[in-house]
Order: structure tokens, then C-alpha cells, then sequence
């Protein structure tokens, strides 16, 4: 939940419990994502999952991968205490956490460098010069011939096309249980709070960091997927 546009105190317990009624398909990303991930880079030894929120893509991936190590790195303190609290006693050996952003200075253990890298529905709040700048360093950190998946709300390529975006992705909230009131709010924090970009700057973005594949992946209601190998 969010007060004079900052998360309140119990955002990361609001945020497991009303993801899937905001974002559509939410759930559904963490699957495109493994099932990328087998296909492409099945056997990962390192994977960083930056803006990790409460580790939900992590806890699936780990049952998944069994020889894979993450490192889970997010620069809220909150969010960090509520994904240690879902993986760190049962894989303990596994799992590192970073309280950190891809806008800082990320030194990985042993200088080693990730088979992936993914960014979900964390860097649409950075102004363009840190999305470009996390970006990079997500590029940066990644192992050569590596693998970088992210997903973003997304910014519709017109005007009368973000205003129907807007509402239907408004219809569904309300639909999948919102009120009024609270998916308006929501709504609202669209190019205030968060800043997306469209499918077209994305692409370009992901090229001129360097990616030798860009692909899209994924794009339904306002928000759309992307791989990359470096």
C-alpha cells in the first residue's frame, strides 16, 4: 500500500496477498520465465534475481534447478526480511541476499558471474538515466553468452492506446476483486510513480547495452517480458 507515493510499512505482506489482482498473469511470468531458462541455460550454476520482492521467482525456481545457487538482491529492507523468511531456513546453502540496486555497485562473492540474471517488474520506477544504468549493470555482471530476462509494465505505443490500456487493465483489477476506489488509485501512479517505456524502447535499450539477442517474450495488458544472451 502506498502513502504520498511510498510503500507503507507492510507494503511486502500487501504485496504477496494483492499481486495476482494487479497485475495480470503475474504468477504466469514466473513459468514463461523457468521454462525460459530450461531452454536456454538448463543447467545454471549462478542465478541473480535483482528487485527479488518477497523471493517468489526464487522459491520456484529452486525446486526446480537443484544445482543452481541464487543470489537474491532487492534494496528494501522489508521485502528482503519477508524473501529470507520464505527460503533461507530450508535453503539455507542455496541462497545469499544483497539489500541492494542495480544502480549501486553489486560485488558478487568470488567475483563470480551469473548464468542468469532477472529483472521482474523492478526497474519501471527508475527515471531513464537508471534504467539505462541498471541495464547495464545487469549486462555487466553477466557471464559472457549469459542469459537476462526481464519484465516491466510497459507504456503503449499512443496516447488513445495507454488510455485504453489504462482501463482495461482497471477493468480487470476491479473484476479480480479491487475496489473502485483503490484500482483508480493504482492507476493513477502510472508515469507519476513508475515510468514505463514501450516495447520499442525496450528493445533498443537492451541493444545498446551491449546484448547481442534481444527478444520479447512475453506482452499482455500493460506489462511485456524480454530475454537477452550477452
Amino acid at each position: 500500500m502506498f502513502k504520498d507515493g511510498k510503500p507503507t510499512q507492510n507494503f511486502p505482506q500487501y504485496y504477496d496477498s494483492h499481486i495476482d489482482i494487479t497485475i495480470p498473469y503475474y504468477h504466469t511470468f514466473n513459468i514463461e520465465i523457468i521454462n525460459l531458462v530450461k531452454a536456454a541455460c538448463p543447467e545454471p550454476a549462478l542465478w541473480l534475481d535483482t528487485g527479488c520482492g518477497t523471493g517468489t521467482l526464487v522459491g520456484k525456481a529452486l525446486q526446480v534447478f537443484s544445482g543452481t545457487q541464487f543470489i537474491l538482491v532487492d534494496p528494501s529492507s522489508e521485502m528482503m526480511a519477508v524473501a529470507k523468511s520464505k527460503l533461507e531456513s530450508k535453503y539455507s546453502s542455496r541462497v545469499s541476499f544483497l539489500e541492494m540496486s542495480t544502480t549501486q555497485e553489486i560485488i558478487l562473492p568470488g567475483d563470480k558471474k551469473p548464468d542468469v540474471i532477472t529483472a521482474v517488474m523492478c526497474h519501471h520506477y527508475l527515471r531513464e538515466k537508471g534504467r539505462v544504468e541498471a541495464t547495464r549493470k545487469c549486462y555487466e555482471l553477466l557471464k559472457p553468452g549469459g542469459l537476462f530476462i526481464t519484465f516491466e509494465n510497459i507504456r503503449p505505443f499512443t496516447l488513445p492506446g495507454t488510455d485504453i490500456g489504462k482501463t482495461n487493465w482497471g477493468n480487470f483489477q476491479i473484476a479480480a476483486g479491487k475496489s473502485i476506489a483503490e484500482t483508480e488509485n493504482h492507476i493513477k501512479r502510472f508515469g507519476v510513480e513508475y515510468f514505463p517505456i514501450t516495447v520499442e524502447q525496450h528493445l533498443a535499450l537492451l541493444r545498446d547495452s551491449g546484448f547481442k539477442v534481444v527478444e520479447l517474450l512475453w506482452y499482455s495488458y500493460m506489462q511485456a517480458g524480454f530475454y537477452c544472451i550477452k
